[in-house]
């Protein structure tokens, strides 16, 4: 019988070396700590697919394609159904959930983004490698009033009414809500729906211009446009306006993107003519 996240179809040592993990891997509390770390240290947020003018399919082998073995990067729906077919393939028990991305917004949003529920030790947890830069380096227990510390970030989840669990992280002003979610499951279609709206809607902040996220125990950063901007934990942050003539160089050193010679120059065409 096929895997929900067709995790029997996935290239699990390809993976795994595009991860940089060299572990015991085993359905258990420890290789999901590791392999959700190395994920998210190794494979970046990024939305240039769509910035190309190109659709962003999910099939698994399209994601294994880019990701994998392109070592490209992507955004939540990529990420987390990557993440997934690989914890199904290792034997974790695996479900999806739908988030109101809040980051700041003055009213309420769709439900855009993509989560797991992740079952290890008797316990579940929640696990995103796809949020980008303030993104959870580690899985986090699914509970209302956890609060724990992930290399030199806080996060923690708040309850409200009706059942919604909120993300937050903390900064130097306080507690900032990321998304917020309910336990209600979402299957692998529900993410194509949600995709085409991400990917093509004219509301969506994904097809205004580039955006590519890394989170990191130390440091998170962000390229938006072609404003780099570097994160510290006490809210200090570096920022420079990348010039084309170091954008190349920018996308491999800080994220570890290269792109083809074709892919590059119609980005500069589209995105950073002028500039």
């Amino acid at each position: 019988m096929p895997m929900t996240w067709n995790g029997e179809e996935l290239d699990v040592d390809a993976y795994l070396a595009r991860i940089g993990y060299d572990g015991e891997v085993k359905p258990d509390l420890e290789t999901l700590r590791a392999l959700h770390r190395a994920h998210v240290a190794s494979i970046p947020f990024e939305n240039l697919e769509v910035m190309l003018g190109r659709p962003v399919p999910l099939e698994l082998a399209a994601l294994q394609d880019k990701m994998v073995r392109r070592r490209r990067g992507g955004y939540c729906y990529e990420q987390n159904l990557l993440f997934a077919a690989a914890l199904e393939r290792v034997g974790f028990a695996v479900s999806g959930r739908g988030a109101r991305v809040r980051a700041g917004a003055s009213a309420t949003r769709a439900v855009t983004h993509m989560l797991l529920r992740v079952e290890a030790d008797g316990e579940q947890w929640h696990c995103d490698v796809g949020f980008g830069a303030d993104g959870l380096l580690e899985p986090i227990l699914m509970r209302e009033g956890v609060d724990v510390r992930q290399g030199e970030w806080r996060y923690a989840i708040a309850a409200e009414e009706d059942g919604v669990r909120v993300l937050r992280t903390e900064g130097p002003d306080g507690w900032f809500d990321l998304y917020a979610y309910t336990t209600a499951q979402c299957l692998p279609v529900d993410y194509v729906v949600m995709n085409h709206y991400t990917s093509t809607h004219p509301r969506s902040s994904f097809i205004r211009r580039p955006v590519l996220q890394q989170a990191g125990p130390e440091v998170r950063r962000r390229l938006v446009g072609a404003r780099l901007i570097r994160t510290h934990p006490d809210g200090s942050t570096e920022e420079h306006d990348v010039p084309v003539s170091e954008l190349r160089e920018t996308l491999a050193r800080e994220f570890g993107i290269e792109l083809d010679d074709d892919d590059f120059t119609e980005l500069v065409r589209a995105h950073y003519a002028g500039a």
